[in-house]
């Protein structure tokens, strides 16, 4: 049975919560970190410590994760979605299921192993994605015609869901659209399932993504993270 999703989200309940207006102030010096990145609709961002500065426990965005995870919470990987007119994709619905590493090396329990844009990608136990939260800085407006993330509410909780059985788990928790104002945050549990449309009048769409854990990697693994060498 399909369940219809609240009007106003809970993190513990649903997997996402929606913080209005919480990045607003700084979106000018978001800007200009990311001004030198290539025109590419998703660019993995690694090496900008002007990003990592404004991404500490201390500040607006950080702060957020900090409250749900700890305060020994850091940015361990970050991307900068871009979606225009000329670049309208849609994006089935899926789990994030991989993390970004330093340098590959024989650990148990990880694999396999991708390389994307350069960057060493590794899918972790599903454990250690339970641990992390993913936040979504709206950098332009997200109405619902210019493609917003739809979420699967309580679906963070089906653990690693079998790509054959996305469909069924989706009909289950039913699904909401997160609508976003400039400036906004949607903070989400990281293997929360979601998708994305084509936006129906398509509009500059420009999402920064982060995601944050709270402990190091076993088995001589390390986070890339945002502020070191490439």
């Amino acid at each position: 049975m399909t369940s219809d999703p609240p009007a106003c989200l809970d993190f513990d309940r649903d997997g996402a919560v929606h913080h209005a207006g919480a990045a607003r102030s700084i979106l000018p010096t978001i800007d200009h970190a990311l001004a030198a990145l290539p025109d590419r609709p998703g660019v993995r961002i690694t090496a900008n410590p002007l990003l990592a500065s404004l991404l500490t426990t201390d500040g607006s965005i950080g702060a957020i994760a900090a409250a749900r995870i700890g305060p020994n919470c850091r940015p361990v990987r970050a991307l900068l979605f871009d979606k225009t007119a000329a670049t309208n994709w849609a994006l089935g619905w899926h789990q994030d299921r991989t993390i970004v590493v330093r340098a590959r090396r024989a650990a148990p329990g990880f694999g396999p192993w991708t390389v994307k844009q350069g960057l060493h990608h590794v899918a972790p136990p599903f454990a250690l994605l339970a641990g992390m939260v993913t936040l979504r800085v709206h950098l332009d407006a997200v109405p619902v015609t210019n493609a917003p993330l739809r979420i699967a509410p309580g679906s963070h909780r089906a653990g690693l869901v079998a790509v054959d059985t996305i469909a069924e788990v989706v009909r289950h928790h039913g699904s909401h659209d997160c609508l976003a104002a400039a400036g906004d945050i949607w903070l989400y549990a990281t293997p929360i399932l979601h998708a994305s449309d084509r936006a129906t009048h398509p509009a500059r769409r420009r999402v920064l993504q982060i995601d944050y854990a709270g402990f190091d990697l076993p088995h001589g693994l390390e986070w890339l993270g945002i502020d070191g060498p490439a």
